[in-house]
C-alpha cells in the first residue's frame, strides 16, 4: 500500500466522520414521551429528572450521564441554565457535547500530524501534543457557544412572537373574554414553538389551579425572558385586581416593535458598515497596483 492511497484513505475517513457529525447536528431530535409527560404534569415546580435508566437513554445521553456521575461539577465551568432550558436541551446532552467537542480537538492534530508526515514533513512530536491540549480546551466551549448563539436567536424569536400574542390578548380582553380565556385562545391561534409553549404553561396552570399570570411569570423567571414578566404584571393587573388593561397591553406591544425594529436598524448599519470595508481594501490595492510601477521607476533611476 502506498503512501498516497493511505493519504487518500485518510483524508476520505477524515471527510466521513465530518458529514457524518454534520448530520447529527441538523437532524431533528426524537420524541421522549417520558419528558413530555413530565411537561404537561400540573406541578409547576416538579422535579427535573436528570438522568435515567441506561436502558433508556442514546449513546450521547450516557456519556452525559457517566460525566455528571464521573468529573468534577468545577469542570464545567459555567453551565447555561437559562439558555438550556430555553433550548429545552437536556443537561446530559450538553455535557456529552462538550466531551465530544474536546475529543475531537484533541485528536484533530496529531491525526493533521501524521499526514504532515505522510507528505514527508516531520515535525516534533511536542507540536501535536501542545496544539491538541490547546485546540481541545478552546473546543470544549464550543458547546457553549452553540447555546448562547442559539439561545440568542431563541429570545428574539420569542419577541417578535411574543408582540403578535399580546395583541391577540388585547383583542380577545376588548371582545369582552375572561383573563385566562383570553390568554388560553390567543396561545392557540399560533403554531409556532413561541405559542406552543405558551399554551403548554397556561394549560398546566390551570390543572395546578395556579394564575396564569404567576405561571407565565415563573416562566420568565426560568428562561430569563423580562418582556413576558413584563406582560404576567399587566395580566396579573386585569385578573386579580380587574382593571382593564387593553391599553396597556396594545401601548406594551407597540412599544416592544419599536424596539425590536430599533434593533434590525442598528443590525442593518453594523452589516452595512462592515460591508463597505471589502470595497475599501479594493481601492486601497487597486490604488497600489496603480502607483507601483512609477515608484519602483523612482528608486531605479535614483
Amino acid at each position: 500500500m502506498t503512501s498516497s492511497l493511505v493519504l487518500v484513505m485518510a483524508l476520505a475517513a477524515a471527510t466521513g466522520l465530518s458529514v457524518v457529525l454534520l448530520v447529527a447536528r441538523l437532524r431533528p431530535g426524537h420524541v421522549d414521551v417520558t419528558d413530555a409527560f413530565e411537561r404537561i404534569t400540573p406541578a409547576r415546580n416538579r422535579a427535573r429528572r436528570t438522568m435515567t435508566g441506561s436502558g433508556e437513554l442514546a449513546g450521547k445521553e450516557r456519556l452525559g450521564v457517566w460525566a455528571m456521575r464521573t468529573l468534577p461539577p468545577s469542570l464545567w465551568v459555567r453551565t447555561p441554565v437559562r439558555e438550556l432550558a430555553l433550548l429545552r436541551i437536556p443537561l446530559t446532552r450538553f455535557y456529552a457535547d462538550k466531551l465530544i467537542f474536546a475529543a475531537l480537538g484533541l485528536a484533530i492534530p496529531p491525526f493533521l500530524g501524521a499526514v504532515f508526515l505522510l507528505l514527508g514533513i516531520d515535525l516534533p512530536v511536542a507540536i501535536p501534543a501542545v496544539a491538541g491540549l490547546g485546540l481541545a480546551a478552546v473546543m470544549f466551549f464550543l458547546a457553549n457557544y452553540n447555546a448562547l448563539d442559539d439561545a440568542k436567536k431563541a429570545r428574539a424569536e420569542f419577541r417578535r412572537a411574543l408582540s403578535a400574542y399580546i395583541d391577540l390578548v388585547a383583542t380577545e380582553r376588548h371582545n369582552g373574554a375572561g383573563t385566562r380565556q383570553a390568554m388560553e385562545t390567543a396561545a392557540e391561534v399560533g403554531n409556532s414553538w413561541v405559542f406552543t409553549r405558551l399554551a403548554e404553561e397556561l394549560r398546566r396552570s390551570r390543572w395546578s389551579g395556579t394564575p396564569p399570570w404567576d405561571a407565565l411569570r415563573s416562566l420568565a423567571d426560568e428562561l430569563g425572558l423580562p418582556e413576558l414578566a413584563d406582560f404576567a404584571d399587566i395580566m396579573r393587573l386585569s385578573g386579580a385586581e380587574g382593571a382593564g388593561v387593553y391599553t396597556n397591553l396594545r401601548a406594551r406591544s407597540a412599544a416592544m416593535r419599536t424596539a425590536m425594529l430599533g434593533d434590525e436598524l442598528a443590525e442593518a448599519n453594523a452589516i452595512g458598515e462592515r460591508m463597505s470595508i471589502p470595497g475599501s481594501v479594493l481601492g486601497v490595492v487597486f490604488m497600489a497596483l496603480l502607483l507601483t510601477p512609477a515608484v519602483l521607476g523612482m528608486l531605479q533611476s535614483t
